[in-house]
């Protein structure tokens, strides 16, 4: 029971460590006079619209997001790797 405990505490240790790294990262992205920068956590934390790119905005604004989400996620999962990936969270629920 404690076992498991600790493991626990640790999983959530490596997920503040990841957490925190990933904060860390950005990711710009830009397209027809919009610019979004993401963080690593998948937060907004900077956009810019260039007014005379005000037709068309509602796709570009959706493009712009789902590329900037695709390179953030790209990111996480080679800090995950680097990180050595969570192996205690595949064991975590195995019986012992």
């Amino acid at each position: 029971m404690f076992n498991k405990l600790k493991q626990i505490k640790d999983l959530r240790h490596q997920a503040k460590t990841l957490q925190g790294a990933l904060s860390e990262e950005k990711v710009v992205v830009e397209k027809r006079g919009i610019k979004m920068v993401i963080n690593g956590n998948l937060e907004i934390v900077e956009l810019a619209i260039a007014d005379k790119h005000q037709d068309g905005l509602e796709n570009t604004l959706r493009d712009i997001f789902n590329d900037g989400i695709k390179q953030v996620q790209k990111i996480m999962a080679k800090k995950m790797q680097d990180m050595g990936g969570m192996p205690d969270f595949n064991n975590l629920f195995k019986k012992q």
